[in-house]
């Protein structure tokens, strides 16, 4: 069959997994040939010869397995990172944390970011690539998830900019470390939530948040506050401002926004302490 051929028969095999199965079709065509997009409609009608490798992907993706562990890759904020198991797959609406924080940091001299829960690393990595004088640690529980994230600041030459640190929160922080921002994406997800299908593979630890769910940003929100950072960014639940804004009667804080996703959904906050 020619790639042509190929993209035609087998979309129809993943037409109820995604809105795209051509689409995801080429993209695995491009994987297992090691070519990009456009060399792919250039030679359209070529023969296509790795039917069973095919074939193999086509099946797992057809359980719902995600596209990004298929390939080991992901795009994010136009960047390709690399993408595993047991890591949290990168998501678009994560692109506008690092929009807000930018906003910040391109204006401030203390430059000291600190992130919570690094997952792949596209936020630190990000950053840094944004912001040349960042200082950026990264924490993440997950040794898999430090291990990635490592492998993508390398991959983006931005390694000597992020410390990647295995810890619960700011556990295995100093406090001698004068942070002056802390932003993260942290598992927001009630215990009780269903999951769909596809995220089902995914680590349930990067996901869920507690009983309610916004547990960990609470933590995240009051320990933030003890240590004196100025600013605090998280992505949450579209469920959680109300609560959110209610704790945060609690502390001593200046000034702080929501944001909505590209949805309109409410996805996160900005919070900066006085």
């Amino acid at each position: 069959m020619t790639i042509k051929e190929v993209v035609r028969n087998y979309s129809k095999q993943l037409k109820d997994v995604t809105h795209i199965p051509a689409k995801e079709v080429e993209i695995l065509i491009c994987y297992i040939l090691e070519k990009n997009n456009i060399w792919l409609h250039l030679n359209y009608n070529n023969e296509f010869s790795e039917i069973k490798q095919l074939e193999k992907l086509i099946e797992k993706r057809k359980k719902d397995y995600p596209l990004e562990y298929l390939i080991g890759r992901a795009s994010f904020y136009g960047e390709s990172f690399l993408v595993k198991e047991n890591v949290l797959i990168p998501r678009p609406e994560t692109e506008l944390l690092v929009d807000n924080a930018v906003e910040i940091l391109k204006d401030t001299k203390n430059k000291t970011v600190l992130e919570i829960g690094t997952g792949s690393g596209i936020i630190s990595v990000m950053l840094a690539l944004l912001i040349k004088e960042i200082k950026i640690i990264a924490v993440d529980i997950n040794d898999d998830a430090i291990a990635l994230a490592k492998e993508n600041a390398k991959k983006h030459n931005v390694e000597d900019r992020i410390t990647f640190i295995k810890s619960d929160l700011y556990t295995n922080i100093s406090e001698d470390e004068e942070i002056f921002m802390t932003i993260s994406n942290p598992p927001y997800i009630a215990n009780n939530y269903k999951l769909p299908a596809n995220v089902k593979y995914e680590p349930r630890n990067a996901l869920f948040g507690g009983e309610i769910g916004d547990e960990l940003l609470k933590n995240i929100i009051e320990e933030t506050s003890k240590r004196e950072i100025k600013y605090l960014l998280c992505e949450m639940g579209y469920d959680q401002k109300k609560p959110l804004e209610n704790y945060l009667n609690n502390f001593s804080i200046k000034d702080y926004s929501f944001y909505q996703d590209y949805e309109k959904f409410d996805r996160g906050f900005t919070i900066e302490f006085k």
